[in-house]
Order: C-alpha cells, then structure tokens, then sequence
C-alpha cells in the first residue's frame, strides 16, 4: 500500500523540507516530491508538521511499568504502548544499578522478548549502572556500586543476545579505563556519570573511548576556576554526546542553553531519565528500592532532591523550544537522531529516510503532539 502525506514542513536530518508530500510504502519511508503523483491516496496534514518519531535511550518507566521489574508485559506492552502517547517510537529500557542477577534477568527478558513489543520499538538496553561511585548514587543504591567488570558485561550481553547498546559508569573507579576499552571494542557505548572524577579522570575516560555523558550537571563532579571536574569535561570534549533533561527541574533552562551552545544540537541528546509514574497522577511511587513522591511535575527523594523525572519526551522537545535555546529543526534532531546516532541506532530509526519503518510523529505548530504513527499506520491520536 502507498500513499501520501501532505503537511506544511517536513523534519529531515539537516534541512526541513517545505511544503510537498512525502510518499509511505508498504510500511516504509519513500521520496519526497513538490507534485503528488495522479491519483494517489493524500493523508492531509495541512498545518501541520511531520518529523521522524522520537528516540528515546535513557527512560526507566512508564504508566506503572519499570524496566527493573523485568516484567514482558510491563516492558513490551505498558511502557512500549504508553510511549506512543509521548511520540516515542524507538527506545532502549533502562535498568537501575542492581547486583548481577537482577540486571542478568532484564537482560534476559528484553533480549528473548524485543521483538514482541506492541507499540514503540525496543532497539537496545542501556545500564545506568551498577559501576557508579557512592558520592554521587542519586537515587541508587549505593550497595550495588562496584569497579566495572568485563566478565560481567559479557555474561550480561549473552543473556541479551546483543541488545546491550549503552551502559554508564564513572571513570574514576579502578580498571575503568581498561574496562571502557574493551567495552567499545565490543561495541557498547560508555556514558560517564554519576562520578565525582577531576576533570582529568573523566577526559582520560573519553581517551579510552567513551562518548557520552549521563544526565548533564545531575549526579556529577560540578566545574570551578580550578577544577573543571566532569561539568568542564563535557563543555570541552566537542565529539562527545551530552545527554541532559529538560523539565525545568533538574536543569535550568539557562544551563541547558549552555550545554546546547557548547555542544550543538547534533552532540546534545534530550531524554527523560522517566521512572514509572510518568504519565501517572501524582502520589508516592517506588523508584528502584527508595520510595519517592511525585508532585508539582517531578518525583522528589525525602531529602527533598529531585529524583528520576515524569517527563514526556515530547515535552522536552516543546520545552527546549518554548524556553528560546534551540529551533524546531533542532529540537527535533535533539530527540530523534542525535540520540539515534549516539549509540548507533540511526540506521534504523530516528530520521526520514527512504527505506526506514515509517515511524513519524505529526505535529502543531505550537510543537504539540497531534498522532504517533508506527510503519505508517496510526497507533496514538491525541
């Protein structure tokens, strides 16, 4: 089956196209062109924007479900269904540290059963753990942190037949940066975070072969005159991909303006680090082991610091945006390729490409989510 979509602007990887129409067959994206072909069937989305759905690669939870729980029916039904309604089309379920069993058995979970996923695609797993330091555990917990271990990763990534795609750990730990070598020879992306390296430890990290960072100014060393600390190394490491969370909460909107001038829009990835009350009313909720009470648009530790987030990845994109830091353009590249191409998933989703499932979002022009389409059929209307 073809048809076309017409719309007034089309997000591409660096232009967007104006006006046109763009072809969907059997399921894939084809070409655009200014004049539709006699007789073809038109979807019209005068009005409206089309961008390539959002890529989603540090989310926990979502509607109750948590990748911890290591549940097939939380993983492949609530949380990839739910994400629809977010504009997510592609994301990688995000275990907490955990000893090794508990993250073996997600792994086990997600890599027998991806495939099975009735909304949003699951493309990868990401480890925000368990190789952290306990000076900066966030809202982990500390029992579990421990030096990074090949043997691990390799046990874990067999139980995922592969799937493992990204895990994070803080350099300064002992054997890190063996550890991140032969991980990315392997072909996992590191993140650094939840650290309290100098700003020498976490560039020795990236020498190793690092690539990314986790969550941007939250769970890390902070940058001063004399000590740049990770802050500094992500500012000045220019091929490196910063990932940062933009509810207003955990950064202001002033330091994410940093980090995106800093770093560009194709080196800064938008994610929620979300926990399983998103999309839920507020009320105490389980994060990992530690009980959290979500309120006044975050989810807060009894200490009264913020802990992982209920943001929508599509408000993210619209924040970014509403707060004056970045264009459409780049708000959509923030939360579609750029996480795509950092950890390798960009040849299969995150832009509109010929030949890719044609898993678009449709938008307003106040950046609102309209519909969430999955290989070219309508699966979430707002």
């Amino acid at each position: 089956m073809t048809y076309y979509i017409k719309a007034d602007q089309f997000f591409y990887p660096y232009e967007t196209k104006k006006g046109g129409y763009l072809e969907i067959s059997d399921g894939k994206f084809g070409e655009w062109t200014e004049e539709v072909p006699t007789s073809a069937d038109i979807l019209d989305y005068t009005g409206k924007s089309i961008a390539p759905g959002l890529v989603e690669t540090h989310i926990h939870g979502f509607g109750g479900a948590d990748a911890q729980d290591a549940q097939v029916e939380g993983i492949m039904g609530t949380m990839s269904e739910g994400l629809l309604s977010a504009g997510v089309t592609s994301f990688l379920p995000s275990p907490l540290t955990d000893d090794h069993e508990g993250l073996k058995e997600v792994c086990t979970v997600v890599g027998e059963h991806y495939k099975e996923a009735r909304g949003a695609k699951i493309r990868g797993i990401f480890f925000e753990g368990p190789f952290f330091t306990e000076e900066h555990k966030g809202a982990q917990n500390p029992k579990y942190m421990r030096d990074a271990k090949m043997w691990e990763l390799e046990d874990w990534q067999e139980a995922a037949h592969g799937m493992l795609k990204k895990i994070g750990l803080a350099p300064e730990r002992a054997g890190s940066e063996e550890f991140i070598r032969k991980a990315t020879e392997a072909g996992v992306v590191v993140a650094l975070g939840h650290s309290n390296a100098t700003y020498k430890q976490a560039v020795a990290g990236v020498q190793a072969g690092a690539t990314m960072w986790v969550h941007t100014f939250n769970g890390m060393s902070g940058m001063t005159h004399k000590e740049p600390g990770m802050v500094g190394a992500i500012l000045n490491t220019p091929n490196t991909y910063a990932e940062l969370i933009c509810d207003g909460h955990h950064v202001r909107p002033e330091a994410a303006e940093i980090v995106v001038k800093m770093k560009g829009a194709d080196h800064v990835v938008l994610i929620t680090d979300s926990m399983r009350a998103a999309g839920l009313p507020d009320g105490p909720y389980m994060l990992g082991e530690y009980e959290v009470e979500v309120r006044d648009g975050a989810a807060w530790l009894p200490t009264g610091r913020p802990a992982a987030s209920i943001l929508t990845l599509k408000t993210a994109v619209k924040n970014v945006v509403d707060w004056g830091i970045a264009t459409p353009a780049e708000a959509v590249m923030m939360g579609s390729l750029t996480p795509a191409k950092s950890v390798h998933i960009d040849d299969v989703c995150g832009q509109i490409k010929p030949g890719l499932d044609a898993d678009f979002i449709v938008l307003d022009d106040h950046l609102e989510l309209v519909a969430t389409y999955l290989d070219g059929e309508k699966r979430y209307e707002a």
